[in-house]
């Protein structure tokens, strides 16, 4: 990543929790910027939130213009022909940015990996296969990458790692039947999901949603 991620710091003492913010297509890190005083947190977190720049690069679906990207999308239909290669590679970005935050003394344990849309593709991909036990993962109007590998590939430590999916039931880009079948996958794999799905919500992060990540992060966090 040539750009350095956005990075906010919550709580009165150095942080010893990490949560990796990951945005979706065509954005920057900044696009989740504004949730952080949004989620109201307990102030005795200590938080360090990193939101970080996806790399530019030609999207197919849109006409190959260069765009902030974590991977590229060829079709309309999501869902087929994942860019593999893509999306690997961005998981190895973030993997990379957990073991630097490891090794600036955050414990694996504290880390969780959050993300909407492209972004939460590569939360969800990175997390389950991670080799250290993480905090948890928030996955926001996205869907399961790759789901055919994970019985193989994933990681044992996170076998319980808690998950937090939520999505909109009026979502026109991430249509609400590709998370249901991603939901019911993990949960397939033995995952316990926490899963909310918003009536009428398009694809955006609506007041509810927020109370419900701000809920869950200081359950896992705390």
């Amino acid at each position: 990543m040539a750009d350095e991620p956005l990075v906010i710091e919550t709580g009165v003492h150095a942080p010893d929790a990490c949560v990796i913010w990951l945005h979706g297509l065509g954005a920057d890190g900044h696009d989740f910027e504004p949730i952080v005083p949004e989620l109201r947190l307990d102030p005795g977190l200590n938080i360090r939130f990193m939101f970080p720049h996806a790399p530019m690069m030609p999207v197919t679906i849109n006409q190959g213009f260069v765009m902030r990207a974590w991977y590229d999308i060829r079709t309309a239909d999501i869902g087929n022909e994942p860019d593999e290669k893509g999306i690997r590679a961005s998981t190895e970005l973030l993997s990379n940015m957990v073991d630097a935050e490891i090794e600036a003394g955050i414990e694996p344990e504290r880390i969780v990996l959050a993300g909407f849309s492209q972004g939460g593709v590569i939360a969800l991909q990175a997390g389950l296969r991670y080799s250290k036990k993480l905090a948890g993962i928030i996955a926001l109007s996205t869907y399961l990458p790759l789901e055919d590998a994970l019985d193989e590939e994933k990681s044992e430590v996170n076998a319980e790692i808690p998950i937090l999916f939520a999505h909109g039931s009026a979502d026109p880009v991430i249509p609400i039947h590709l998370a249901q079948r991603s939901h019911k996958k993990l949960e397939q794999a033995g995952y316990s999901v926490e899963w909310h799905e918003y009536k009428g919500m398009p694809h955006s992060v609506s007041e509810q949603e927020i109370f419900h990540i701000a809920e869950w992060l200081e359950k896992v966090l705390t």
